[in-house]
């Protein structure tokens, strides 16, 4: 990283712009910078999930996800660059065969545990940042490479399965849709 935070207050955006990873400045408004934005939230949230007991092997996931969405995020900022490689998206694909959870025959509630409802929060911003990356494709489909959309398409899917172990391994189960209760 050198010294490229050395200063946090730079007050080059006091005029509305950012600055992207390959030195071109956007508006903040921009469709890249929300969606390196809606990454970064979904960063975070994943941060305070990980504060909530949870066993290793999900810790040791969420963790992983956690830098791949830093590298996800980078590779946002600079159009064309790639990061997210097809090794990512089939560690994804290994963790959701790793976890074998009964098919559902209902809907289920976003809740039970605090962790899985947290990973229910999780799962609804990655959705958000799919929209917009996807959206983000459609105007400048060169700058965006087709690993992103793909990554966090499976992982909204990985964090539905993880909120659903969480429910079990707190020992509960998941809350369903109580269709037609009033």
């Amino acid at each position: 990283m050198g010294n490229r935070l050395s200063k946090i207050a730079t007050r080059t955006g006091d005029d509305g712009t950012t600055g992207l990873g390959d030195g071109r400045r956007v508006g903040k408004d921009d469709a890249r910078i929300a969606a390196i934005g809606d990454v970064d939230e979904l960063n975070s949230s994943i941060g305070v999930l990980l504060c909530e007991p949870m066993p290793s092997d999900v810790r040791s996931a969420l963790t992983q996800i956690q830098n791949d969405l830093f590298d996800l995020g980078g590779e946002l900022s600079i159009p064309g660059h790639s990061m997210i490689a097809e090794s990512h998206l089939a560690q994804l694909d290994a963790w959701l065969e790793e976890y074998k959870l009964s098919p559902l025959k209902e809907f289920i509630l976003q809740g039970g545990s605090r962790g899985a409802a947290l990973a229910h929060v999780s799962r609804t911003i990655c959705r958000r940042a799919e929209r917009v990356i996807v959206a983000l494709g459609r105007v400048d489909a060169a700058g965006v490479n087709e690993a992103p959309r793909r990554y966090v398409n499976r992982l909204s899917d990985l964090l539905f399965v993880l909120a659903r172990v969480l429910n079990r391994a707190d020992g509960g189960t998941d809350v369903l849709w109580a269709h037609g209760r009033s």
